[in-house]
């Protein structure tokens, strides 16, 4: 252990000196196992880690994470993946422990987005999670622990340059932080905040009925929204984030942003998706990418006569928007959370496209009630939190 590390660079290359310490002298309470991990890396580190703590603490399940630019690209919890969730995450192949379930879900949500990703679990990482990762483009990983055989594995990835740290699971930060910004260093109470389902007692709508697999959704999304770059918004199901909308100023761009994420989760579930005929030597993220432009509105446009010949072995025929209008309505039991109020009803005629039956939000718009109405609409239900979860 040590009280400092030097990085090589900050958020950019021009950005000399870098470094984590400690300010009061005492030692770091992470250990670099491998590779050489930058300033990006150990906020995504930070984060993903207390946000993995958290989702642990409030579910009792091992925690997973994927994070880019210092919000989540993806987080679940441990619950058995479905035969057609393994095939839409390429993990039908593999032997799943508990752990690689939730990070085979965490990246699964949004694989565009976590490509390159910094990996974050709750628990030890076992021989299941790195063969997972073995073959997936990822930054590093920051875990409690590692089994020898593990840590064997990852250190094989990226030609031996794989940044994989380790964290004293005991540590507990100082009550206030503090950061600087144009010199001027800023100061606040670290945002200690328990996120539980004691936080949706509130029911505001006419439907009063949460199912309990809605409260842990719910509760998942919150937590994720805690460590997302504000303004944000997360979409959950079956226990993990399928859509998040992170950084937008506005709060309907949010909602827009990540119920897209969402639909294109649930499109991918499609059996004309899952059919595609791939040719066996495409690399796994240009499958993701051939996916997402399939199931977009210019897929005749992109894959023409000449270029589709590179990802299939015969053309698939399009989906239509009839087919996807179609699959997408029977898209439901989709849980919303949000950081700060919805300010008009807008957000939730759009959340109702894509599945939402359960939200979750601060309430104190002085158009609550334009928001209630909306959600009475719908039959949703809907609890307000009071509790405000900007993340900057």
């Amino acid at each position: 252990m040590m009280n400092e590390l030097e990085l090589k660079y900050g958020c950019n290359p021009n950005q000399k000196p870098s470094r984590i310490y400690m300010q009061d002298g005492s030692e770091l309470p992470v250990t670099v196992l491998n590779g050489k991990p930058g300033y990006i890396n150990f906020l995504d580190a930070f984060n993903s880690w207390q946000l993995v703590c958290e989702l642990k603490a409030a579910t009792g399940l091992p925690a997973a994470a994927s994070f880019k630019h210092v919000s989540p690209a993806g987080a679940a919890v441990a619950t058995e993946l479905s035969d057609t969730l393994k095939k839409i995450y390429f993990v039908d192949d593999l032997e799943l422990s508990p752990m690689a379930c939730a990070y085979a879900k965490a990246r699964g949500a949004d694989r565009m987005s976590s490509y390159g990703d910094w990996v974050a679990l709750s628990d030890t990482c076992d021989r299941q999670t790195a063969l997972l990762l073995q073959r997936e483009v990822s930054d590093g990983i920051i875990a409690p622990d590692y089994t020898d055989e593990a840590l064997a594995i990852l250190k094989t990835k990226r030609k031996g340059t794989y940044n994989v740290v380790k964290i004293d699971p005991s540590y507990v930060p100082a009550a206030l932080e503090h950061k600087q910004v144009y010199g001027i260093t800023f100061e606040q109470g670290r945002n200690d905040l328990k996120i539980d389902a004691d936080m949706l007692r509130n029911i505001v709508t006419d439907n009063k009925t949460f199912t309990e697999e809605a409260k842990r959704d719910l509760v998942i999304a919150l937590i994720t929204l805690k460590y997302t770059q504000s303004n944000s918004v997360c979409y959950a199901k079956d226990g993990q984030a399928i859509g998040v909308g992170a950084g937008q100023q506005s709060r309907i761009h949010c909602t827009r942003l990540a119920g897209n994420k969402a639909d294109i989760w649930y499109l991918r579930q499609c059996p004309k998706v899952i059919a595609l005929p791939f040719r066996e030597d495409i690399r796994r993220p240009d499958r993701d990418n051939t996916i997402d432009v399939y199931i977009s509105d210019d897929y005749e446009d992109v894959l023409a006569d000449g270029i589709w010949e590179q990802f299939f072995t015969v053309k698939p025929e399009p989906l239509t928007k009839e087919e996807k209008k179609e699959w997408l309505a029977t898209f439901s039991g989709v849980s919303l959370g949000s950081d700060a109020f919805f300010p008009f009803g807008d957000n939730i005629e759009r959340a109702k496209r894509s599945g939402v039956q359960y939200i979750a939000q601060p309430g104190g718009s002085i158009r609550d009630d334009n928001v209630i109405d909306t959600c009475n609409k719908y039959n949703m239900t809907m609890a307000f939190t009071g509790i405000r979860l900007f993340h900057h």
